[in-house]
């Protein structure tokens, strides 16, 4: 969905970004794996949106921090992403859900994976992590996948 509009990702809005996930881990909720996240999307129009994971005793029902910032921006109606930040204790990467609702957004997406002392460990495009993602354009018409032979 991406208007291929995106701010020029200068080193000043890059430690923004990661300044905005760093505050956003600092408020993750999470009293069962003790893994804080903190993520930053910036947008086409230059907004940042920050998120935190949030844990539930169920664990199915936990949000990771990605999704967080993704739903935000999009709950303003801003849905042209060009970046996201990711901040761990250790540099984590996205999991495969958040690779995903990135992937359906903007398949360009750059994404940036840094530690908690701000230290960038890998930058590139989500295409690099869900290479062969599925996205909107699978959709030939609006029509759900049709089962394989395999009857997958």
């Amino acid at each position: 969905m991406s208007n291929n509009k995106a701010p020029l990702l200068t080193e000043t809005l890059r430690s923004d970004l990661i300044a905005a996930a760093l505050a956003a881990r600092d408020r993750a909720y999470v009293p069962y794996s003790h893994f804080p996240v903190g993520a930053a999307v910036l947008t086409s129009v230059g907004a940042i949106y920050s998120g935190c994971n949030i844990e539930n005793a169920t664990f199915g029902a936990t949000v990771c921090a990605e999704r967080t910032a993704v739903f935000k921006a999009v709950s303003e109606g801003d849905r042209d992403l060009s970046v996201v930040a990711v901040v761990t204790a250790n540099g984590a990467s996205p999991c495969g859900i958040c690779r995903q609702v990135l992937y359906e957004f903007n398949p360009e997406i750059i994404v940036i994976v840094a530690q908690a002392d701000g230290q960038i460990v890998w930058e590139g495009p989500v295409t690099s992590l869900l290479p062969l993602g599925f996205g909107p354009k699978k959709l030939a018409d609006g029509q759900e996948p049709q089962p394989t032979d395999a009857g997958t």
